[in-house]
């Protein structure tokens, strides 16, 4: 298997059926039945709502948006998958409420702005439905608290749909982690460093670059996701870095995250990207971003490893998630498709190339549905976390990641905000598990299954 096969990444997703791959998703464990509303049809909740609308046994009665457009879009989906059409929120911002409380749902997915995720995922769980809610789950410490505290007391999950938890390398490099291929884990890498300028400004004219609008002027997500980088200096996108390295740190499972400490660079790449497009005189030019073009955040674990996370969306660079694996025996480098295993390796201190370990070490759940998976987007890993979400839901059972999981990769958000605006201080992370991180066990990526 070439790696440019092993690690396929597809297109832009969501942007209207005729783009869409032919894909055909056989049922999931069983002929249950499962009543799946969508909170947000947008772009990329209509990509997620084409992927659940492929399982014969997902029924889809309800959708809530505010734009018209996006809802037709939604619309077209499910009638081209042979759906019934659903019934439409769409009064306003707080219309989900009146979804979740009136329609019999067994689950929610939630793809709406960030700022909406908590307080959705509260309702929808209050109402008594399952909840799985998009990338971040909050936006602070007391957002994080409130959804651990509902899911434990309501009994309804919070799993947030971190697909990056499911690439294929990420998944093989897991199971190296776990038999023992590094030795000892001592350090982790990862973050979002990918070149967003082009959807921070977007009119709607101009989907490749090119367009300086944000806000009530802009389209898709510059209407709301640019209006952060104004108003927040800190990792404002954690989770595809420390989703992935937590799996092998053994987060909330005989390990957690104790304190970090964050910095940030100036801010420069909004506001030259708004002077090259847009002309020096553009009234945008004007606008003070407050968020560092690159945040830097350093994290230590109980049992005494590090993670570093880097946030870097606003400046012209390849797309990299920075991932890097380092343990007593040997380290594994992403960017450089590259690992050195001590004892292993043919040359000592000359890295080699990792594609025979990732054949060797390819994940069961990789090997069982790599077919389906195939062009369900982000190079397959969409396909799993839907599959995964589905599922929970459906076996009534606790998901592979779970509320605890959910807000220790989104906490990192605010309290990275903490650290900046405190001269890089150090600050706690919250056990949000109340000590039973102790004795919980590993749940993620453990069968073929789900």
């Amino acid at each position: 298997m070439k790696r440019k096969n092993f690690i396929k990444t597809t297109a832009a997703a969501g942007i209207g059926t005729a783009m869409f791959p032919n894909l055909i998703l056989g049922n999931t464990s069983n002929s249950t039945r499962v009543r799946m509303g969508f909170i947000g049809t947008g772009l990329r909740g209509q990509w997620v709502l084409w992927l659940a609308a492929k399982y014969p046994e997902v029924d889809i009665p309800a959708i809530c948006d505010i734009d018209d457009g996006m809802i037709a879009s939604a619309l077209k989906i499910l009638k081209d998958a042979g759906k019934p059409e659903p019934a439409v929120y769409k009064e306003g911002d707080e219309d989900f409420r009146r979804m979740v409380k009136h329609e019999k749902l067994d689950g929610v997915y939630i793809a709406t702005p960030w700022e909406w995720h908590a307080e959705m995922s509260l309702a929808s769980m209050n109402a008594g439905i399952h909840v799985g809610t998009e990338v971040p789950a909050a936006l602070t410490v007391d957002e994080c608290w409130d959804l651990v505290n509902t899911s434990e007391s309501t009994g309804k999950f919070c799993m947030i749909m971190e697909n990056v938890c499911f690439r294929r390398d990420v998944m093989a490099v897991l199971n190296m982690v776990r038999d023992g291929l590094f030795g000892e884990l001592l350090h982790c890498q990862g973050g979002y460093q990918h070149d967003l300028r082009h959807v921070k400004f977007n009119d709607g004219k101009q989907p490749y670059g090119g367009g300086v609008e944000f806000g009530t002027k802009g389209y898709s997500e510059a209407k709301w996701r640019t209006q952060h980088s104004v108003n927040r200096n800190g990792d404002l996108y954690p989770t595809h870095g420390l989703g992935p390295v937590s799996t092998m740190l053994d987060i909330n499972r005989g390990n957690r995250l104790l304190r970090l400490t964050s910095t940030a660079t100036q801010s420069r790449g909004l506001h030259n990207y708004i002077v090259k497009h847009g002309g020096k005189d553009h009234p945008n030019t004007k606008v003070n971003f407050k968020l560092g073009d690159i945040v830097t955040t350093v994290i230590k674990c109980a049992n005494g490893e590090t993670i570093l996370l880097s946030h870097d969306t606003n400046s012209p660079r390849p797309y990299s998630l920075n991932f890097r694996v380092q343990g007593t025996n040997g380290i594994w480098m992403r960017d450089n498709q590259s690992i050195y295993i001590e004892d292993r390796s043919p040359e000592p201190h000359i890295w080699e190339s990792d594609e025979t370990y990732l054949q060797e070490y390819d994940h069961p759940l990789w090997k069982k549905f790599e077919n389906e998976a195939a062009g369900s987007g982000h190079g397959g890993m969409d396909f799993f976390i839907v599959r995964a979400f589905i599922e929970a839901v459906k076996r009534d059972i606790a998901p592979p990641i779970d509320v605890y999981d959910s807000v220790s990769m989104s906490v990192i958000c605010p309290l990275s905000e903490k650290s900046i605006a405190n001269n890089s201080s150090s600050i706690e992370i919250p056990d949000f598990t109340r000590g039973k991180w102790k004795n919980n066990k590993p749940i993620f990526g453990l069968t073929d299954d789900i």
